[in-house]
């Protein structure tokens, strides 16, 4: 694939993985990008994950052909990214290790040796020469994690944005950018809003034709599109206007009280409502609709004097995620002492701009009228 004249992907797709990061369900796989620059000097882009190390070693030999890489440019650490540096470096002895200098501290950590006389340390305006083209490095710390770097061939106008902009899927399957970036983004990436707008600052000053992430497509059309969404989302703001529901339900009483919120809801004009059974469907999707939507209902039972334990796993995703700006309602149940609510509101009550409806649901055991009445103002309440 070829990204610009001298630009040229390196990187493989990984139709094997079940679990991304241990935990993240991709049914579409992953990519793992890896970007080769040539020029007077050649500049390759990150590794891939270990398990295609050849693979990835073949597409370099295919790029460079008879001449060998200069530059192994380093911009993040974790292992899907930087699992074969050692292998590059057995494979091109002569070439140096551009990278940050706490990145350099976990080669050493992950491989044993920190390269000390390959070592081209970078920070934050540092720049890199080739020939025609001219690296210039920024600084991304926490975006994940502390060593990240990000980097901007002001030639050809093109930033490589390290795990930003990135999303779950392999590149050969076609599947709708934004809700696999979204998913990846709040997964990944979402505690880190702070971090994110600090970078995105910083984007704002260049001249940007095109991004290459580290997983997913190459953004080259419309740009604006993504940029105004990871604005959004590290900020916090709301995507779009819309209500979703998380819940849990043992027996079936509460989730006949989603049911019957969703049927009122709609009744009543609210165009957009999702639900989402916490114990049965994918969590990750579960905290994505969370952030994109204006307003949250969680609807859970009480158990052992708190919260059904998928939900307690629900709201503290939320809560490490720094959720706020948004509207919640609460539903519980409880057949003797239902606290369900008040847990859940403790838990959230320490997030920014973060209003709870008036109305509050509580069934005892089952719906009955009082409980439909409280489901009918809250309706109300919600459609506001």
């Amino acid at each position: 694939m070829e990204i610009t004249k001298d630009i040229k992907y390196a990187g493989v797709n990984d139709h094997e993985v079940d679990l991304f990061e241990g935990q993240y369900i991709v049914p579409n796989g992953m990519a793992y990008n890896s970007y080769v620059i040539m020029d007077e000097k050649i500049a390759v882009m990150d590794t891939v994950d270990k398990n295609f190390k050849d693979e990835w070693l073949n597409n370099i030999k295919e790029i460079v052909g008879d001449k060998t890489p200069d530059y192994l440019v380093v911009q993040h650490m974790e292992p899907d990214h930087s699992a074969n540096i050692d292998a590059f470096a057995e494979a091109y002895p002569d070439a140096q290790i551009v990278s940050s200098k706490k990145a350099f501290v976990m080669m050493g950590q992950f491989f044993g040796t920190d390269f000390a006389d390959r070592q081209v340390v970078v920070g934050e305006g540092s720049t890199l020469e080739l020939g025609a083209h001219t690296l210039n490095f920024v600084t991304a710390p926490m975006v994940h994690w502390p060593e990240v770097i990000m980097t901007y061939d002001s030639t050809d106008k093109v930033l490589f944005a390290a795990d930003g902009f990135g999303k779950f899927g392999a590149l050969d399957v076609d599947e709708d950018w934004a809700c696999e970036a979204r998913r990846y983004y709040f997964g990944i990436v979402g505690k880190y809003g702070k971090q994110v707008q600090a970078v995105l600052k910083k984007a704002a000053a260049l001249d940007i034709a095109t991004i290459c992430p580290l997983h997913g497509p190459i953004l080259k059309e419309d740009l604006g599109y993504y940029i105004d969404l990871y604005d959004k989302w590290s900020s916090y703001q709301p995507e779009e206007e819309g209500i979703f529901i998380a819940y849990t339900s043992v027996y079936g009483n509460t989730e006949k009280a989603v049911e019957l919120l969703v049927e009122k809801l709609k009744e009543k004009g609210a165009e957009t409502v999702e639900a989402s059974d916490l114990a049965r469907e994918d969590m990750a999707e579960a905290v994505e609709d969370a952030f994109r939507y204006d307003r949250l209902v969680l609807a859970t039972t009480t158990y052992n004097n708190d919260i059904f334990p998928f939900m307690r796993e629900f709201i503290a995703d939320l809560v490490e995620r720094d959720y706020q700006n948004r509207t919640i309602a609460l539903i519980e149940n409880g057949t003797w002492g239902p606290v369900a609510a008040k847990k859940m509101r403790a838990m959230l009550e320490g997030g920014k701009n973060l209003t709870f409806a008036e109305n509050t649901v509580t069934i005892k055991s089952a719906l009955n009228e009082a409980s439909i009445a409280q489901i009918e103002a809250l309706a109300d309440e919600l459609v506001k």
